[in-house]
């Protein structure tokens, strides 16, 4: 039973955050005619309410427990310094530089055996 009560709870949750997300574009539209500073303060409001509901719910805390690790690992990542990158990016363009003289020229060749061989 009590199962089922939260599995009940969950869903209204979420019905709830659609119809918060739905009165706010819909009340946006439809109060066009005000300050856009005004809409914007109240969508604010609407949508800080969706989310703490949506982090209230199953799903809700599971997506901050991976934003949470996320932001750990992305803390672990050992960046390149400005050089590093800058080396790595004028490899990366002269062999792309390269590759398509390559396929340039190879191409051409094939055009010229092809007509060649119909011309004959």
């Amino acid at each position: 039973m009590k199962v089922k009560k939260m599995y009940v709870l969950e869903i209204i949750k979420w019905i709830s955050i659609i119809g918060l997300i739905a009165t706010s574009i819909v009340g946006n539209y439809l109060c066009r005619n005000y300050s856009a500073l005004a809409r914007s303060m109240v969508i604010l409001i609407i949508v800080a309410t969706a989310m703490y509901i949506a982090s209230t719910t199953k799903i809700g805390k599971l997506i901050i427990i991976f934003g949470n690790e996320s932001r750990t690992e992305c803390r672990k990542v050992v960046w390149p310094t400005y050089q590093d990158g800058l080396n790595t990016t004028l490899i990366v363009t002269g062999v792309t530089i390269i590759m398509s003289l390559l396929l340039w020229g190879l191409d051409t060749i094939l055009v010229h055996v092809i007509s060649f061989g119909l011309r004959l």
